[in-house]
């Protein structure tokens, strides 16, 4: 089985990130070749400062190694370390249809708020069906968020293979765990950088405690029943056990439990899970060289990976002499 995923390095991760996604990377990196991606052209379509996405990268490999990657065990590439990816965009680009890439749920809320959409923003599902087809992958393990992206996936590759008579392309599947798939903000929303709602893994415990201690609730008394779907009782539960959500959440439906109560829980038990996380981040980051190192054997690995794959879109499309 070849697993593949990525994300894009546009500041620190956060609770989101890493519960939705990078916690499903450590654990499927032993049931097969796991390949993830440091998304830098993905990246693009926000950010444009040169020093700062190199900056960004950086801290990303950084925090990926902190939370369990290992690249012994997986391939962790820069994306624009493999430009062939943008070749294969091309040939992808070529049949895929108007209409699919309009249904963007990206591109239809930018339309819909009235913001400025560029090419990249509207191509973006394209690009991210050439990072999945490339490696003939199995599985893509994301958020819900996502699914769709790997769903136009899907329907790119059936369209190159129509196109071409010729069963290149794999199709993918998604890998989504319910239960976290939408981690909220502090305001209720999914958490996002857009949004300016998240918890980041990695602040300092002083700052951690106080953005915590403003998670937006209702209004209801000590004394009142709690409404546990509300954001606050669902970041609490990331961090709980079963037995732990069933007694809090019954004495929250019987009245008595304060918020205040439960997000100082919260603060305790965030900082406590991954303060080992923090450590190992800290000591990796006192290596000088290490993240290109693994960047560069990572590159090395998915290339040889991808290499067939290239020459079969390319040779299907007539690109190139004939073999």
């Amino acid at each position: 089985m070849r697993i593949l995923s990525g994300i894009k390095p546009s500041g620190e991760v956060h609770f989101g990130n890493y519960f939705g996604a990078m916690r499903q990377y450590v654990e499927l990196q032993g049931q097969g070749d796991a390949i993830y991606f440091i998304a830098d052209y993905h990246s693009m379509d926000g950010i444009r400062d040169a020093k700062q996405r190199r900056e960004l990268v950086n801290d990303l490999v950084l925090d990926y190694l902190a939370s369990g990657l290992d690249p012994a065990r997986a391939i962790v590439y820069r994306q624009s370390d493999l430009p062939e990816t943008c070749e294969l965009t091309w040939l992808l680009t070529s049949v895929t249809p108007m209409g699919l890439l309009q249904r963007a749920h990206a591109y239809k809320d930018a339309v819909a708020k009235g913001e400025l959409v560029d090419h990249g923003l509207f191509a973006y599902p394209v690009l991210m069906a050439a990072d999945i087809l490339q490696f003939a992958t199995d599985i893509v393990p994301v958020g819900q968020d996502q699914k769709q992206h790997i769903e136009m996936a899907r329907d790119i590759a059936v369209k190159f293979n129509q196109t071409y008579g010729r069963e290149v392309f794999k199709l993918p599947e998604a890998r989504i765990l319910e239960e976290v798939a939408v981690v909220p903000g502090v305001d209720g929303r999914k958490m996002s950088k857009s949004y300016g709602n998240v918890l980041r893994m990695f602040w300092p415990e002083k700052q951690l405690r106080k953005a915590i201690m403003a998670i937006v609730t209702d209004s209801s008394p000590v004394e009142a029943s709690k409404n546990t779907e509300q954001a606050l009782f669902q970041l609490w539960s990331l961090f709980a056990t079963k037995a732990e959500r069933e007694a809090l959440f019954a004495r929250a439906a019987a009245g008595g439990l304060g918020y205040g109560e439960v997000k100082k829980d919260l603060a305790e038990r965030a900082l406590a899970y991954f303060a080992p996380l923090r450590a190992r981040r800290e000591q990796l980051a006192r290596q000088p060289g290490l993240v290109e190192d693994v960047l560069a054997d990572g590159v090395r690995r998915a290339r040889a990976l991808a290499a067939p794959l290239f020459e079969a879109a390319r040779e299907a499309a007539g690109m190139g002499a004939a073999r």
